[in-house]
């Protein structure tokens, strides 16, 4: 018995489909797929999960001394004249950030190699590079995500059947977080 579908792809189609769609499910909250992806997605997608619960906690909050460059009312970088160079005034500041243990670190790892990375474009500059922003995925699941399933064990996901769709009969589902 095969330990997994092959979807009628070659192994890297097969491995960009399936990261596309576990993303768009943590991304989204649900996706209308067919059955038999939605079931290879939800081995994914249940692992990510249940990785994330089980590493969420495991950080330490640190204070660090970071150099920050000085900006004026405008928004704009301050530069000084030093040996008729102009140079970038910095300020330091103490800033207190997460940072992973080790084993966490590894599970952010591990989601990355599932994930692929998303960014958000505000629906009014639609098109437009300006004013996007990088999602950190691993961060959403640790933050977001596994904080809801933590009295939880296993069945993070759930498959609705629809109906079959009307050009080529296949099964379709809606795969969404429980």
């Amino acid at each position: 018995m095969a330990k997994y579908r092959k979807l009628g792809r070659t192994s890297a189609q097969r491995r960009a489909l399936l990261k596309n769609q576990v993303t768009a499910l943590l991304y989204r909250g649900k996706i209308v797929t067919t059955e038999a992806k939605a079931k290879e997605i939800q081995k994914i997608a249940e692992g990510l999960i249940a990785l994330a619960v089980k590493e969420k906690d495991n950080f330490e909050m640190v204070k660090k001394t970071v150099k920050v460059p000085r900006k004026d009312a405008t928004g704009h970088r301050v530069k000084e004249e030093k040996d008729g160079k102009k140079v970038t005034v910095f300020d330091e500041v103490e800033k207190e950030i997460k940072q992973d243990k080790p084993s966490r670190l590894h599970a952010r790892r591990q989601m990355l190699k599932a994930l692929v990375p998303v960014t958000e474009v505000p629906a009014k500059a639609a098109g437009r590079k300006k004013n996007t922003k990088e999602i950190d995925m691993p961060a959403k699941l640790f933050d977001e995500i596994a904080p809801k399933y933590v009295s939880r064990n296993g069945g993070y996901t759930r498959i609705v059947k629809i109906g079959q769709r009307k050009g080529d009969a296949a099964m379709e589902v809606l795969i969404e977080l429980v």
